[in-house]
């Protein structure tokens, strides 16, 4: 147990007492830095594996079947994606900047026309949303001409896009998916078996998600694991999801998970929308001349950080749910972590007591605990 008090002209980080884990396998230093910076307590479950472009016998294939015949639209939806591909088919010494030439290349976004651009290729329209979504309403409106008979080129990062995809098709254009930078289950799936037992047993109180495949992953290792149900309503209860875009959020919705999602796609928007969603979902409670909220594994009382043991934290938490209502000793046995007794409960109200320093919790004769609202 540790405590920690703001010193003179200091803030409490806004973090500070939650943990976040971070599912993604590209970046997932710099998203993890962005949270340890912000207080929170970060862990690293990469649900993903990307297979190397070098190695990807598929992308190969892809881009043969590209060069097969003139492309007359390619749609560029990432940076990284599009330059990544044209650095591979140069490797492979697939001629496939001459054949985009004549082609009209639309980025998603401005990372993907500054890749066009930087492999020397003009970029003819990209959305103001930067969506996937807007791209498909441009080409079906009829701006760049009747779809029907004409192939067009998708350049994908992960994601299959089917709607896109389907949509195209059934536009009757030829649609050749590009499957740039193929995302697997790590080869190592300890870190996001350990986060299905964590967030099931509620250790977790945010998981991060920058690409749908890392969403998907975590749902198919609980399936695997047989505790899908249990993960689901978990989030559903506590747990926030926090998806970097709705493309991203996709599997999770389907599943009947709630995420939420910043306002732009990008790595600091999504700290940001942790930052305001973490600490508005546990509320500050008065309680007598004091304030108290209740956090992942801490507690702050008039701005002073406190960790808690698993026991005090969990009558703590039972407590805080019910403010003021008197909570009987038989349910707190029950929420106690492994079971217990009601000399257990005293144990860890007087632990709990000591570590809060002030009279918040009192003793109801023959009947149980409250908060001293």
């Amino acid at each position: 147990m540790t405590e920690t008090e703001d010193g003179p002209g200091t803030d409490l980080l806004p973090l500070a007492g939650f943990t976040v884990a971070v599912t993604a396998a590209r970046r997932r230093e710099e998203l993890g830095a962005l949270l340890d910076r912000r207080g929170a307590r970060v862990v690293y479950a990469p649900a993903i594996r990307i297979v190397p472009l070098a190695d990807d016998t598929e992308l190969v294939v892809a881009t043969r079947a590209v060069l097969a015949a003139p492309v007359d639209l390619v749609i560029a939806t990432t940076g990284v994606g599009f330059r990544g591909w044209i650095e591979a088919a140069d490797a492979w010494d697939l001629p496939l900047v001459e054949h985009l030439e004549h082609a009209r290349v639309m980025a998603r976004g401005p990372k993907a026309r500054g890749a066009i651009r930087g492999a020397g290729l003009v970029d003819a329209w990209s959305p103001e949303s930067e969506s996937s979504a807007e791209v498909l309403s441009h080409l079906l409106s009829g701006a760049e001409g009747p779809l029907a008979g004409r192939r067009i080129a998708v350049q994908l990062h992960g994601d299959p896009l089917p709607d896109l995809v389907a949509a195209l098709q059934e536009s009757g254009a030829e649609v050749l998916t590009v499957p740039v930078y193929r995302w697997v289950l790590p080869d190592d799936v300890a870190p996001v078996r350990r986060l299905v037992e964590s967030t099931i047993a509620g250790g977790i109180d945010a998981i991060t998600f920058t690409s749908a495949p890392a969403a998907a992953s975590l749902l198919t290792v609980a399936d695997e694991l047989g505790r899908r149900a249990e993960l689901v309503a978990a989030m559903h209860e506590r747990v926030l999801a926090i998806a970097v875009g709705p493309v991203t959020a996709a599997p999770l919705e389907a599943a009947g998970i709630v995420t939420r999602q910043p306002g732009r796609a990008r790595l600091g928007a999504l700290a940001r929308e942790v930052v305001a969603r973490l600490p508005e979902r546990d509320p500050v409670l008065q309680v007598g001349a004091h304030t108290l909220q209740v956090r992942g594994h801490a507690v702050v009382v008039d701005g002073r950080l406190i960790e808690l043991a698993p026991g005090p934290m969990t009558v703590l938490r039972e407590l805080a749910g019910r403010p003021g209502h008197v909570v009987a000793r038989p349910e707190l046995i029950a929420s106690l972590p492994g079971g217990g007794d009601s000399h257990a409960v005293e144990m860890a109200v007087t632990r709990l007591r000591a570590a809060l320093g002030a009279p918040l919790v009192e003793t109801v004769v023959k009947r149980g605990y409250r908060l001293a609202v």
